[in-house]
């Protein structure tokens, strides 16, 4: 089994947890999403391996929400989106670290256990924290960084 650091940058981790969730939250603005833009980042050994936002599969038109402001069911979360992403690619996810604007939902939590991240790094508490407590549960480490 693949091993990596999920603390590379030693006494200088949370800088950098702080530089990455900004640029994922940079990377959120790409989103079409009205309600609601959230950016994901997937670094390992120090590199930027994926990156996502929130939005519809390819494709599809790059509308988010119904007319009554609704989100439509099939758009993507920005993790989803950075995980399949790094699935197509020659990297693996196994031992990374997850940066999202937003913490995970439920669904996207379920990606993040099988996809071998051992370390998520958010910067807004969503309101259901279904996702944060099975990623607990799963021994997954979680990291609440406000910027």
């Amino acid at each position: 089994m693949e091993k990596t650091d999920s603390k590379p940058y030693g006494n200088r981790q949370p800088q950098f947890d702080k530089r990455y969730l900004e640029m994922a939250s940079t990377w959120s603005k790409n989103s079409y999403c009205e309600r609601r833009k959230v950016g994901a980042l997937i670094v390992k050994d120090r590199m930027i391996i994926s990156d996502g936002y929130n939005g519809t599969p390819q494709g599809f038109e790059n509308v988010c929400e119904d007319k009554t402001g609704k989100t439509k069911n099939y758009v993507l979360h920005a993790e989803a989106n950075a995980i399949t992403k790094v699935a197509k690619s020659n990297n693996s996810s196994q031992g990374a670290t997850l940066y999202v604007t937003s913490s995970p939902c439920l669904e996207c939590a379920k990606l993040i256990i099988q996809s071998g991240i051992k370390r998520v790094v958010f910067s807004e508490k969503y309101r259901i924290e279904e996702g944060l407590e099975l990623l607990n549960r799963a021994n997954i480490e979680i990291v609440h960084f406000e910027i």
